[in-house]
């Protein structure tokens, strides 16, 4: 497996620390607020990002999230064939720099979503967490115009507009699951909240660019056994984040990720056993001492998370591969 980090734009402490821990490859978000410059539909700004990541030592394997203003295709409203236009052009950029992999996401209105920032794990480190109770009452949406099979319509015109372009790029494109994985968030319909929604997604096109990023801890709160979800998609995982939870999809916190509740040995063996080679990073790691909220993304608990991934990697190595 090639082992990844999500890494900033601008080059940082954390660049030399991925390499320093064995990182060799990188994923991106390049979203205008972040880099002040264009979406990567302009290959300038493409070809920047490769650059640096090069001349720091790491590969640029993929971009990751939403790299520009993806509202008016989730939602399906007016303009959405010129995005979906500069879309086709990020994917043709990245063919064109050998840029392999993009992992996306299909949370319409609302994306990534916490309800706490604040809650303390282990050692005093800061984690967030996410409680459905604390949320209004989302129950009655289903009608609105926004329902989850609105979403679905939108997700599969969105499909037949990009993967030939994807496919043609040699891009394969890794869906990642709605997080948290709830049916309704902000009265906005969620379809990739459970295995059955990825079924059906995956049901669309067998084109070799529609693939999954497998974002273990949310397909554990989803109340799944993830090594076997991991065997079953085996053909169609492309993106792997290793990452973990207490709790269920309706009340979770984000933990250290040696004292969550999923196996996560069983996981790697998983992959191992079906022949996964593709990228692998650490997702959502506590703050640790000195680094403010629970975002994330702080730097200290990822770096704590990568040796933990690295030691399972290690020590699976000289297990004989089963299955």
């Amino acid at each position: 497996m090639k082992l990844c980090m999500f890494l900033p734009f601008e080059p940082d402490r954390k660049w030399n620390l991925a390499r320093q821990c064995g990182v060799t490859h990188a994923v991106v978000k390049l979203a205008p607020e972040l880099t002040g410059r264009n979406p990567p539909w302009d290959i300038d700004v493409l070809a920047e990002a490769q650059r640096r990541f090069r001349a720091a030592g790491l590969v640029l394997e993929g971009l990751e999230g939403d790299q520009m203003d993806m509202s008016r295709i989730k939602l399906g409203l007016d303009g959405r064939d010129e995005d979906l236009q500069r879309y086709e052009q990020m994917l043709h950029n990245m063919g064109e720099l050998g840029i392999p992999l993009l992992c996306y996401n299909f949370m319409a209105g609302i994306g990534w979503f916490r309800t706490r920032h604040d809650v303390v794990e282990r050692g005093g480190a800061v984690t967030c967490a996410f409680e459905q109770a604390d949320l209004a009452d989302d129950s009655a949406v289903g009608a609105a115009d926004f329902s989850a099979e609105r979403i679905w319509d939108n997700y599969g015109y969105f499909l037949q507009r990009v993967l030939p372009a994807a496919a043609a790029a040699g891009v394969r494109m890794g869906l990642h699951p709605d997080d948290p994985p709830v049916p309704v968030l902000g009265g906005y319909g969620r379809i990739f909240c459970t295995a059955e929604g990825f079924r059906r997604a995956m049901k669309l096109s067998s084109s070799p660019a529609h693939g999954i990023t497998f974002c273990q801890a949310t397909f554990y709160a989803m109340g799944e056994d993830v090594p076997a979800l991991i065997h079953q998609w085996a053909e169609r995982i492309v993106f792997a984040h290793f990452r973990d939870i207490r709790g269920t999809a309706a009340s979770f916190v984000e933990t250290f990720h040696d004292n969550g509740d999923h196996d996560m040995t069983a996981a790697i063996r998983a992959y191992r056993e079906i022949g996964f080679s593709g990228p692998i990073r650490t997702d959502h790691a506590p703050s640790m001492e000195g680094e403010g909220i629970g975002s994330g993304y702080e730097t200290l608990g990822h770096l704590f998370a990568i040796g933990y991934l690295k030691g399972i990697l290690d020590s699976q190595a000289r297990e004989p591969v089963r299955g």
